[in-house]
């Protein structure tokens, strides 16, 4: 998925839709109260300093959040109170999610949030550690139609709009194969998902399929009634991933550990107020109005589509289950055949002793030490 994040478009965020993506990350953000009390605090001067890139998405803009409630405090040589307690000092970078792809796979940033997908070609050529997964999408990604294609075998022939090469064409694939039809008889025409929406929501001659996330779906449903969803990704559960990723490099650096933990924590934290029925409507209300107007009905339903692994039992059990091994060779095989990675990357599970020499391993090793210093 490097390839084509560098292209300027990607799933979750890109400068020319950052005003409609803001309204699908946003919801997921501001579900915190606005003070927790505590004061940032000069870094300490044994305290490391590690960096987080991340972009505007849902499960993603924790962060962002988590900084103003100062809980952590993105600008180096200060401390929220949970790198106090893990004595780590935590720098975080937004940025577009290419930039995020870009930092992790140069060393420029020592953590990056990503998807499952988009990790395996820097994981190439800088191993990387899925510490922490904060959402999959369920619904967030679809394949919009006119009214005018009855089923899937109605798109033979005709072109279905995306961005090449990333989650849209995966969620295509993958629902193709579940539907027992062949991606030979179909034909994925890559498309800024923003354009592809407009056209789509403008009526413009021959766009009559496209494949887009929210706020897309959302938007294109919402302004065209003669559009329905011929499938979406709830098909395909837990296949897209959203994570935060560490390189090894760092993990083994001194106070690595800690630093892990410290962000899994701060995720945490975060999902607390998001879930607290005395502030979540409160926050959701005040996220529509910030980023798009919507009302807390329709970005209940944001968060709907995309599901937070809210909590480290939800976390532990993503990464030491058997489905995720079931899953990550689908995804490993749409990025071998559609040439977004060389050669087959290796994917291992659990720690580093135990699945070494590995590409992009899956670790819950820091979800549990957080769960049990909490």
């Amino acid at each position: 998925m490097f390839q084509e994040r560098k292209q300027g478009m990607n799933r979750h965020l890109n400068t020319l839709l950052r005003p409609l993506a803001l309204l699908s990350l946003a919801v997921a953000l501001v579900g915190c109260p606005a003070d927790t009390g505590t004061d940032e605090a000069p870094a300490s001067g044994d305290a490391p300093v590690f960096s987080l890139a991340w972009s505007e998405y849902p499960s993603w803009s924790t962060f962002g959040v988590a900084d103003e409630l100062k809980l952590i405090d993105g600008a180096e040589g200060k401390m929220g109170s949970i790198e106090i307690k893990w004595n780590v000092d935590i720098v975080l970078h937004e940025a577009d999610y290419d930039s995020c792809i870009t930092m992790f796979g140069s060393l420029k940033t020592d953590a990056a949030c990503l998807t499952n997908m988009d990790s395996l070609s820097p994981g190439m050529g800088r191993p990387a550690v899925a510490i922490l997964p904060t959402s999959t999408s369920n619904g967030a990604d679809a394949l919009i139609v006119s009214n005018a294609i009855a089923d899937i075998k109605a798109l033979k022939g005709k072109k279905v709009r995306g961005l090449a090469k990333s989650v849209s064409e995966y969620t295509f694939v993958r629902n193709l194969e579940l539907l027992g039809e062949s991606e030979a008889d179909y034909t994925f025409t890559n498309m800024d998902p923003g354009a592809a929406a407009l056209a789509m929501q403008q009526k413009m001659d021959g766009v009559e399929a496209i494949v887009v996330w929210n706020p897309f779906v959302m938007e294109t449903l919402a302004k065209r009634d003669d559009t329905k969803v011929l499938f979406d990704s709830s098909t395909i559960p837990e296949e897209i991933i959203d994570m935060v990723v560490m390189g090894q490099d760092s993990l083994d650096k001194p106070g690595g550990d800690r630093f892990a933990a410290a962000i899994i924590e701060t995720f945490y934290a975060v999902n607390i107020r998001l879930n607290d029925a005395k502030t979540r409507d409160d926050t959701l209300v005040a996220l529509g109005e910030k980023f798009s107007n919507l009302k807390v009905d329709a970005m209940k339903k944001v968060c709907e589509q995309t599901v937070f692994y809210k909590n480290a039992a939800e976390g532990t059990a993503l990464f030491t289950g058997g489905k995720l091994k079931a899953i990550m060779p689908k995804v490993i095989k749409f990025c071998v055949d559609h040439g977004i990675v060389e050669s087959e990357p290796k994917v291992g599970y659990g720690a580093k002793a135990d699945a070494p020499d590995t590409h992009l391993r899956f670790d819950p090793t820091y979800m549990k030490m957080v769960e049990d210093k909490q």
